[in-house]
């Protein structure tokens, strides 16, 4: 089964909440190496992680990470963007397209860029976060990409199965960041949803359903639409 223990890993979006314990718990489980990547990358106070910028949405600033960071033996593909507006109807066109270019695409291009590098070792994971957002469509184009992703994630995961790629999907709440910082309800922790998804990758899970709000839209799912959506009843 696919382990933390020396491997080599590329975090996306580290700067933020749940980027930070990416980094930090990948290192306790005795990751050798970890890259920490965001458009602005910020210093670190340890030697065994590695600042990179990257923006995920700029073809060449991905190639240039790829290219100096060919040891990686697992991706998170973490980064996202949460639009104004939660309305899909009043964004611009252009908030659309952002929307969709770094929740969505800029995720299945990572996988791509570094898909060379993984299928050269024997065992490599890619991480894709999703959030409840791809099955309960409360954040408009927000949703609509993790919803992308989710289908892309399952494609990916069957493409790279048989070249020893573990692909694992992350669904959750809301978690304690900036990002939710003006949202009502249950929060979880970073720190918990990270060593969630980390114990899944070691024990060989496809997808973590890190809360219970999460497991009830996905049960939901099997039923009539307006289980989900109880407004739709009038």
């Amino acid at each position: 089964m696919p382990s933390l223990k020396e491997a080599v890993v590329l975090v996306t979006g580290a700067n933020g909440g749940i980027g930070t314990e990416f980094v930090h718990d990948a290192l306790a489980r005795g990751a050798t190496k970890v890259y920490a990547t965001a458009r602005t990358p910020r210093t670190w106070d340890d030697e065994r992680i590695v600042p990179l910028t990257l923006d995920v949405n700029d073809a060449a600033s991905v190639a240039a990470v790829v290219a100096a960071a060919s040891d990686v033996t697992v991706l998170v593909n973490n980064a996202g963007s949460l639009p104004a507006s939660a309305s899909i109807l009043e964004l611009t066109e252009a908030e659309l397209r952002d929307g969709m270019e770094t929740n969505f695409f800029g995720p299945v291009l990572m996988a791509k860029a570094f898909a060379p590098v993984l299928t050269a070792h024997a065992t490599s994971v890619i991480v894709d976060v999703h959030s409840v957002a791809s099955w309960y469509a409360f954040g408009g184009v927000y949703s609509a990409s993790k919803a992308a992703l989710w289908s892309a994630t399952n494609s990916i995961r069957l493409e790279l199965a048989p070249q020893g790629v573990h692909v694992v999907g992350v669904h959750m709440g809301y978690v304690d960041t900036a990002m939710a910082e003006h949202a009502d309800g249950p929060k979880m922790e970073p720190a918990d949803l990270v060593h969630a998804v980390y114990a899944a990758i070691e024990a060989g899970e496809y997808e973590v359903i890190a809360d219970e709000v999460t497991a009830g839209v996905k049960a939901a799912l099997s039923q009539p639409v307006e289980a989900l959506y109880p407004e739709l009843r009038g």
